[in-house]
């Protein structure tokens, strides 16, 4: 994900920052960054727990035994980028507001340095349950978070009191979301701009309420 104002829901963890800690941190921050440069390279069918102890420099008996598997691995990756901050666009437009989300997941796919590492996580969750968990936790913690945009639009009377938020999220990202997964069709501003526009549609006609 690049490191963006308005950096919406691409399962992408940020990489770069170590947290803050003891040595137990600091090796799972250096497996993680390990985990995300495998999965950038090789994708999910490459990931070892070898290849990410040789680049982590955490002796492979450690990651074995913290980590266990490939999957485990990938789902941890998401784990630790589900606690990250992540600030939201606030133009004072919703339509605006919901086109800059639109356009970070579109690029988190697409982006040449983010989006190996993001198919690879989507890959992972496909084929292992354990990723798979992961990552509905991450997306569902960022649908909540990204709702706080269109709680912010009920509050400036764009849109009807009891309009459920998360799902006005979902639905504006889901139909991008199929081509860039499914259809794996190119994704371009006016596919962004016609999700939004239906979406809004639907949520101003009440097919959002509560």
């Amino acid at each position: 994900m690049k490191k963006t104002a308005n950096a919406t829901e691409s399962p992408l963890p940020d990489a770069g920052t170590v947290r803050p800690g003891g040595r137990t941190a600091r090796t799972r921050e250096a497996v993680r960054q390990a985990t995300l440069a495998e999965l950038a390279e090789k994708g999910f069918p490459g990931l070892t727990v070898e290849g990410v102890a040789t680049r982590s420099g955490v002796h492979k008996t450690t990651v074995y035994r913290r980590w266990r598997s490939p999957a485990a691995l990938a789902a941890d990756a998401l784990g630790l980028a589900e606690a990250d901050p992540w600030p939201l666009p606030d133009t004072g437009s919703l339509a605006e507001d919901l086109e800059s989300l639109a356009a970070q997941v579109v690029e988190g796919f697409t982006d040449p340095l983010t989006g190996p590492v993001t198919r690879a996580l989507v890959a992972a969750a496909a084929q292992t349950p354990e990723a798979a968990l992961a990552l509905r936790s991450y997306l569902t913690t960022r649908h909540r978070q990204a709702a706080a945009v269109v709680h912010r639009a009920v509050a400036r009377g764009e849109l009807p009191a009891a309009t459920d938020a998360e799902e006005l999220v979902r639905a504006t990202v889901a139909p991008l979301y199929y081509r860039l997964c499914i259809t794996t069709e190119p994704v371009s501003p006016q596919d962004t701009a016609r999700a939004v526009t239906a979406a809004l549609a639907a949520a101003r006609a009440g097919a959002f309420s509560r």
